[in-house]
């Protein structure tokens, strides 16, 4: 807990944030808010925060060409229809649709949803009618919307005809919900890796949230494994000329829907992928405090390099003649300018906004109404970047230690925690959990014929027997050194024939590339030491 306030107008004293989402509306108000409304920041890149963007629940993002299945991936999440929800081989979803929690089922159409105060979409009105005529929120009681929201795209097309018919920039839109979702998933379908122009642009505009971006390959299950190889190399060679980027974005391969399985070849490995990418989701609740704090710190950056841009166009304006002139040789030697302010403010590359785009925006702005370098100004965002988010860092951490079970819950999410289904049910060191018989019995015999060998005293080995044979695994001596704690039940520092039956049975496990339990389970306890 933490704040700031003058004292003797020198030094700054703690003045008290409950919350971090307090915290960091505060230091938006007082701190950054200021040098972007000075440096008109909000004409630039993006509009004004509110209080709702800092206490909305987190949202996620779909996006995909038309027919990838991201209505009925939504569907698959809450196990139930929404209101406005449409499904079909066609272009079917034709809007924007916020699918949030709400007590009653409902529809609020985006003009009534663009002035409600307690939703973070109120700066989405600079679109316009014909955007706000195609953007909905689907309210409903659901326990998956308990703690995120989804947000459904329109599916995107190719060819220049049809993005023009959308009546409103289809990137930007989709640029602004990116800065303000904590995750971004873009589906393809296995059948249409065909990236389109726009879908390309789409992509170009998440430039700056790679690190927010998933990719699902959806209906995965249509496929064989060996075409299913095929596809999976050709989507990643197509993403690879697209997202500039040296690390491999995650790909989740699977069928999100819930009917039965088209070509069950692969069904183990979706059912992997899709527990990865639900445990993903389920953190999100947990991390979006952390989110929203990474969000304004890069914005802070963004705002601080746009002064010193705004700044340097200012001071190179004559105060009387050639104001027209002078404005057109600034924007065409921007790079230049950008270079110059990069060496002087030592500031990384990145930081800067896209060359292009600046340009084109500021071909419509008043040069003369531009202010002057505030020192002060920016003076109070290195202040807050060097302090203040340092100490709101730890507030953050205080509330996830506060809330170390928050997840999403609820839906599919339900189905597969627990029981038969539940991922891994079965297989490694749970093999034979609902069984009578001690599962290690069934290979015991194999395993006396080379305990016997091994000269057992008293019926027991010493640990320098036992470790002759262990090595033989070839598995290194930190994993053995494990599987010789849990086969050792009573930790008298010797196996007896049980105990060595129980060391060879957790050997395969491995060998079988499962995971060692961190304790040893019940159903794995020799029947001789059981209840001791």
């Amino acid at each position: 807990m933490f704040s700031w306030a003058n004292k003797d107008g020198k030094k700054k004293d703690p003045e008290l944030f409950q919350t971090v989402s307090d915290g960091l509306k505060r230091l938006y108000r007082t701190k950054l808010f200021p040098l972007e409304d000075t440096y008109r920041f909000h004409d630039f890149h993006s509009p004004a925060l509110e209080d709702a963007d800092f206490d909305n629940k987190p949202m996620v993002l779909l996006v995909g060409q038309y027919s990838t299945g991201k209505t009925t991936f939504i569907r698959h999440l809450m196990e139930q229809d929404f209101p406005g929800m449409r499904i079909g081989p066609e272009p079917t979803t034709d809007s924007f649709i916020a699918v949030m929690h709400g007590d009653q089922e409902g529809l609020i159409p985006g003009n009534a949803l663009v002035v409600d105060p307690k939703k973070p979409f109120r700066k989405l009105n600079a679109f316009g009618n014909a955007f706000l005529n195609r953007f909905i929120c689907a309210q409903m009681p659901n326990p998956v919307l308990d703690s995120i929201s989804i947000i459904d795209t329109p599916g995107i097309l190719s060819g220049e005809k049809q993005r023009i018919s959308r009546g409103y920039d289809f990137a930007a839109v989709l640029e602004w919900f990116a800065e303000r979702v904590d995750r971004i998933i873009l589906l393809f379908d296995a059948h249409k890796l065909d990236i389109s122009d726009e879908f390309s642009e789409v992509i170009r505009a998440l430039k700056n949230h790679e690190d927010k971006i998933r990719v699902v390959l959806n209906k995965a299950d249509q496929i064989g494994t060996q075409q299913l190889m095929r596809v999976y190399g050709a989507l990643m060679w197509s993403l690879g000329k697209i997202v500039n980027t040296p690390e491999v974005i995650r790909v989740y391969i699977g069928s999100f829907w819930a009917q039965p399985l088209l070509v069950p070849d692969n069904r183990k490995l979706f059912e992997a992928e899709e527990q990865d990418l639900f445990r993903d989701i389920q953190g999100l609740p947990r991390n979006a405090a952390l989110r929203k704090l990474n969000d304004l710190i890069k914005r802070a950056r963004l705002a601080k390099v746009h002064a010193y841009i705004i700044s340097a166009l200012k001071k190179e304006m004559p105060n009387v003649f050639g104001k027209e002139n002078k404005k057109k040789e600034l924007i065409a030697n921007l790079g230049d300018i950008y270079a110059r302010i990069e060496k002087e403010h030592q500031i990384s590359p990145g930081d800067f906004p896209k060359l292009s785009k600046m340009q084109e925006v500021l071909a419509g702005q008043d040069f003369t109404k531009f202010q002057g370098l505030k020192p002060k100004l920016l003076e109070t965002v290195e202040d807050m970047l060097a302090n203040d988010i340092a100490k709101l860092m730890t507030l953050v951490r205080q509330e996830e230690a506060a809330m170390p079970s928050q997840a999403v819950q609820g839906g599919a999410f339900d189905g597969t925690m627990n029981g038969p289904f539940g991922h891994g049910y079965g297989e490694g060191a749970s093999e034979g959990i609902d069984e009578l018989e001690w599962i290690v019995a069934r290979d015991k015999p194999t395993y006396d014929e080379i305990f016997y060998t091994l000269s057992p005293v008293n019926g027991k080995v010493s640990g320098a027997m036992a470790k002759k044979e262990m090595v033989k695994s070839k598995l290194p001596n930190n994993v053995l050194g494990k599987i010789w704690k849990l086969a050792d039940v009573d930790q008298d520092g010797y196996l007896d024939d049980e105990e060595f039956a129980l060391a060879n049975h957790l050997i395969k496990v491995k060998l079988e590339g499962h995971e060692l339990p961190a304790d040893l389970p019940d159903h794995l306890v020799p029947p001789s030491k059981r209840g001791q």
